[in-house]
């Protein structure tokens, strides 16, 4: 099982434009409500392709009841805790070539109370030998360092735990040790407090995390495709080239596609990760995309040779 926690859910509405232009008066010409937030996302994507998964998160106010709404109605998996404060609602504008602005909203606070009532509840859905999957921003109140206590708090229960999220959070829970993390090339660049122009860079910012604690280090780069560094080694994966309809949520499914196969390998979880991203740019707002919408062939690990060859060579399309 995989369980996801999402601290910070939202509603994530997507309006199509043929160009944003500010300050004047857009047609729109298409529109989509989806639930919100990195790890229900994950667990979306997951259950779209039969992988056991269930989503933890904070839910509040009309949006949160709308948020619980749509979920029961999309048979998603959930463990809704109640919150005083109002679950935010992103809007993101996406333009045909595959421009996407975003709009976040910064969420509610959450008390010390209602943040335990959600991890209890994630350490009491899992089993051992089960993910926790830590993901996105954190909400009003909460500390930097809350990632890193509840990594601890998993693998206390023999759980294993994964973290997608950036800024000073990712920055803490590295040295807590978590199973894998999965930045972007910005979040990472970040993290390491320098800029990352190669595959050769990102690869040694990776290793540098994993020195620091990190077991496993997973990078999204975009139209760059990404890279795995874990204990057997570094592996570099490419996807094909596609003008993306909508790249909100295609690292939450890359991610989930990761998770579904890691037990088949390092190599066969990557490329599984880069097919289900591919699948996710293709489709509107954030919805997840399903076996009938994933190409398998859309997606190759590199060999030693063609790795090496590209790795040196800057980075074009990360994201």
């Amino acid at each position: 099982m995989i369980i996801t926690v999402t601290l910070n859910p939202s509603l994530d509405r997507t309006i199509e434009v043929p160009e944003l232009v500010r300050g004047h008066v857009l047609r729109i010409t298409d529109g989509h409500l989806h639930p919100g937030g990195k790890g229900v996302n994950v667990t979306r994507a997951l259950l779209a392709n039969g992988s056991s998964s269930r989503a933890v998160l904070p839910v509040g106010g009309a949006e949160g009841r709308q948020l619980v709404a749509m979920l029961e109605g999309d048979a998603v998996d959930a463990i809704t805790v109640p919150i005083a404060g109002r679950t935010r609602t992103n809007i993101a504008v996406a333009e045909p070539d595959g421009t996407v602005t975003k709009l976040n909203e910064p969420g509610p606070v959450i008390t010390a109370a209602e943040l335990e009532s959600v991890v209890r509840a994630a350490l009491d859905a899992a089993s051992p030998g089960d993910w926790i999957v830590l993901c996105g921003s954190l909400p009003q109140g909460a500390d930097e360092d809350v990632y890193a206590q509840m990594v601890g708090r998993i693998h206390d229960r023999g759980v294993r735990a994964a973290v997608d999220t950036s800024g000073p959070a990712l920055a803490r829970v590295v040295a807590a040790g978590p199973d894998l993390i999965k930045p972007n090339a910005e979040e990472l660049a970040e993290a390491v407090g320098r800029p990352l122009l190669t595959r050769a860079d990102v690869i040694e910012a990776a290793r540098e995390l994993q020195r620091a604690g990190a077991r496993r280090v997973l990078v999204s780069l975009g139209g760059a495709g990404a890279l795995l560094v874990d204990e057997d080694g570094v592996q570099v994966g490419t996807s094909l080239a596609l003008t993306p309809r909508s790249t909100v949520g295609a690292g939450d499914s890359f991610l989930a596609g990761y998770l579904s196969a890691e037990g088949s390998g390092g190599r066969t979880a990557l490329a599984t990760a880069l097919s289900w991203g591919a699948a996710a740019v293709q489709l509107p707002g954030t919805q997840m995309p399903g076996p009938q919408d994933i190409d398998p062939d859309s997606a190759r690990v590199l060999g030693d040779d063609e790795r090496d060859a590209l790795i040196d060579l800057p980075l074009v399309g990360t994201d």
